[in-house]
């Protein structure tokens, strides 16, 4: 599908962590603090987290179905396992505990009221829990209609299902949204395979594209939308 020769959405979806929430920046910092306090210098930050990310997606799309927190901690702890570093409780509370003060970029809040200004209804589809999104959407300047989450759908990204199941809460068909998103592994393989139109927003964090798919549009940050969507005759 394109952008262009298409009907201007009534809604807008996005993901949530890295494409709103400063996730990166967030888990790098709070991966940093775990193993400060394990006293650990061996293993630095983005090995931890390249070992979690394995743990943490396999996870998300092995039965049964958990919550997020229940999987991030197990993930957590196959992590630092398969690292030889000890594994307590206190290090997944203190991961779980630090998501929903993960801040916006900086630009998202601007962006997402203007885009609200334009007539659109924005709606976030997320890998996450409700509990724990519910601090991140608190930031976002009341300008978000909707909230699906896994935990509401019983499926993970990239699983047809979540979207789905965000779809019918939104009554739409899915040539009727725009997705906006920073992940190929999770956004761009269910619109690959959907057939959704997707904006990707890449932050420079050296996620690769798919070999087999590329999104409608490609952008730096998410205020490069607006600009994008006036030239379409979306505003």
């Amino acid at each position: 599908m394109t952008l262009t020769r298409t009907p201007r959405p009534e809604w807008l979806t996005f993901d949530c962590y890295g494409t709103l929430i400063q996730w990166d920046e967030g888990l790098k910092a709070v991966v940093e603090k775990i193993l400060s306090e394990k006293g650990e210098h061996q293993v630095d930050a983005g090995q931890l987290i390249e070992v979690y990310d394995r743990h943490e997606h396999r996870l998300e799309q092995t039965p049964p179905h958990r919550s997020f927190r229940e999987l991030s901690t197990l993930g957590l702890r196959l992590a630092l396992d398969e690292l030889g570093l000890p594994s307590q409780l206190e290090d997944s509370q203190r991961l779980a505990g630090a998501i929903p003060r993960m801040p916006p970029f900086p630009e998202v809040v601007e962006t997402l009221a203007q885009l609200k200004a334009m007539g659109f209804k924005l709606c976030i589809v997320s890998n996450t829990d409700d509990d724990i999104i519910a601090g991140n959407v608190a930031q976002l300047g009341g300008h978000i209609d909707r909230v699906i989450t896994a935990q509401q759908a019983g499926a993970y990204k990239p699983a047809p299902r979540l979207f789905d199941y965000a779809h019918e809460q939104l009554g739409v068909t899915r040539g009727e949204v725009v997705h906006i998103c920073a992940s190929p592994r999770l956004d761009h393989a269910a619109a690959r395979d959907m057939g959704f139109r997707c904006v990707w927003i890449d932050r420079g964090t050296g996620r690769q594209l798919l070999p087999d798919y590329r999104p409608d549009a490609i952008l730096n940050t998410l205020d490069q939308v607006l600009p994008l969507f006036r030239s379409l005759g979306w505003h």
